[in-house]
């Protein structure tokens, strides 16, 4: 059963152990284990639904209450103090393309506003009604159009419902001999719509691409029934692409009912790699140079020291103390201790193509003074690339919140954006008296730059006031330092609304304006009108 404030499958728990958490109160205080209410309690607090009596569309309190939460840091403090702000009246849930345009006619005829969701993973604030609208809010669940449509071996192109999720998605390509290969860190529960409309990035993208990479073409159902299909053409110069009115649309335009994908054939062979470099500065210059020599790898994920102590702290906490002592002690013989970074890489493909791309990769790594570990630490990071978002729930029961802020820059500007990033967190604390653990990644690299993508632990406040304050003085100091860098506001959560009220830094005012032509064009009666990306 997922969890209805957390994180998962409420049967996994990942507890803390004494010495992590006497790391976390060296690093931001102790903290007090907060006092999580009820779901029948917070359910009371949902008020009476303004929607008519439909029977594909569920007004229960629980399931309003669940579709109008995604995994924000606001969403928790919202749900685990049991106080939630607006909910939507109600949640349909169409089991193919005809019954969806039945409820999107019966929705725009009852005057509601519809919010298209699909795994309900959005930690940018996307699920949530609009505060200013008035109208009743229609949640548009796609969990129920999950199905295969059609696989083209030849083309290596399948067609999947739009509500299909990660896991789902995998298994039927893999009973085929394929995969999609888009491994976000939300891949467990995230869907291929949702993947499509906020321009997802997945762990292994320099081999599988990005979202707009994959994406082949699809299906986007409008307001008034019509509906844009975009044919899966393996490249077009006939005009501007229409396939970018579906990335990165978030819901605004229609709903994403069907999508066409680029697949390939399953892997041979994969292996994962941990090696550490002596410093930060080294450590980049060596991502950079794997990149822009195109060395064939499948991940690239560079931790800054922060991170990499971090990482090594929770690991000796977790039981395996010994080894971890052992490693630190032959990286310090060789020249890597204090301030030193850890790189994974993965190499995926055929046997002789992974033979070859570690060979070349351990070539360059050793020439910028790398040390590697070998298959140890990238087995172990394998083996927990999908639970470690877990770990968001121990830290809190234990009296600690995360959040996650991520951007892209070009090479040149990394480093002055992580210092920025983490000191305007750190600041943002300050000014309540209190502090966080910031710390770093590189989740993807580019020939031309490179994401960084930042975390910060800090303490749950007394009360859901307490606790949202400090968590919005966060993001608007952080969100201000990126946009000040001259950052992308996200390279892969999406705008939602929580960011919204930064994308005019990046798209200007003119690019503001087509956006907002475009809106009118695809949704003139405004029934997607969720504040989502404008």
């Amino acid at each position: 059963m997922r969890r209805w404030n957390g994180w998962g499958d409420e049967g996994i728990h990942t507890p803390l152990s004494e010495q992590a958490l006497g790391f976390l109160a060296e690093q931001v205080g102790a903290g007090t284990p907060p006092q999580d209410a009820t779901l029948s309690a917070a359910c009371a607090g949902v008020p009476v639904s303004r929607l008519p009596r439909h029977p594909a569309v569920d007004r229960t309190a629980e399931a309003r209450l669940r579709a109008s939460h995604g995994q924000s840091l606001g969403d928790w403090i919202a749900l685990r103090f049991g106080e939630p702000q607006r909910v939507v009246d109600g949640v349909a849930f169409p089991e193919d393309e005809a019954q969806l345009r039945r409820l999107l006619a019966w929705a725009a005829e009852k005057g509601a506003l519809v919010i298209p969701q699909g795994g309900a993973t959005s930690v940018v604030g996307h699920l949530s009604p609009p505060a200013q609208d008035p109208r009743p809010v229609m949640a548009l669940s796609l969990a129920r159009m999950n199905r295969l449509l059609a696989l083209d071996e030849t083309a290596q192109l399948a067609t999947f419902e739009a509500g299909v999720l990660g896991p789902a998605l995998e298994a039927a390509l893999h009973a085929r001999g394929y995969t999609l290969g888009h491994y976000p860190q939300s891949f467990e529960y995230a869907s291929l719509g949702g993947w499509v409309v906020t321009r997802s990035s997945g762990q292994q993208s320099l081999r599988y691409g990005r979202a707009e990479q994959w994406f082949a073409g699809g299906r986007l159902l409008m307001a008034d029934g019509r509906a844009l299909d975009v044919p899966p053409l393996p490249a077009s110069s006939a005009g501007p692409d229409l396939r970018e009115w579906l990335l990165g649309s978030e819901g605004r335009f229609g709903v994403l009912s069907q999508a066409t994908v680029r697949v390939s054939r399953a892997p041979e062979a994969e292996q994962f790699l941990g090696v550490f470099l002596p410093d930060w500065e080294t450590g980049l210059r060596a991502a950079r140079e794997l990149v822009q020599a195109r060395v064939p790898l499948s991940m690239l994920r560079l931790a800054n020291a922060v991170e990499t102590e971090t990482t090594l702290r929770l690991a000796a906490a977790g039981g395996h103390g010994l080894e971890i002592g052992l490693l630190e002690r032959y990286l310090r013989l060789r020249g890597s201790g204090e301030g030193k970074v850890l790189m994974f890489i993965g190499l995926t493909g055929s046997a002789a193509q992974v033979a070859a791309a570690k060979r070349e990769a351990l070539a360059l790594l050793h020439h910028q003074g790398a040390h590697s570990t070998g298959q140890l630490l990238g087995k172990a990071w394998a083996k927990k690339r999908f639970a470690g978002v877990y770990l968001r729930n121990a830290l809190w029961e234990a009296g600690y919140m995360v959040d996650t802020m991520e951007t892209a820059v070009p090479w040149g500007r990394t480093t002055a954006m992580v210092e920025a990033i983490e000191g305007a967190g750190r600041a943002a604390l300050a000014r309540w008296g209190e502090r966080c653990h910031a710390y770093t990644h590189l989740s993807h690299v580019y020939a031309s730059g490179s994401s960084v993508y930042s975390t910060f632990v800090l303490r749950v406040g007394a009360t859901a006031a307490e606790s949202r304050g400090r968590w919005q003085a966060l993001k608007a100091a952080v969100s201000e330092a990126i946009v000040a860098q001259g950052g992308t506001i996200s390279h892969q959560h999406g705008v939602g609304k929580d960011h919204a009220p930064y994308l005019s830094a990046e798209k200007g005012e003119a690019g503001l304006a087509a956006i907002d032509a475009a809106l009118a064009h695809f949704d003139p009666q405004g029934l997607f009108n969720s504040g989502n990306l404008r």
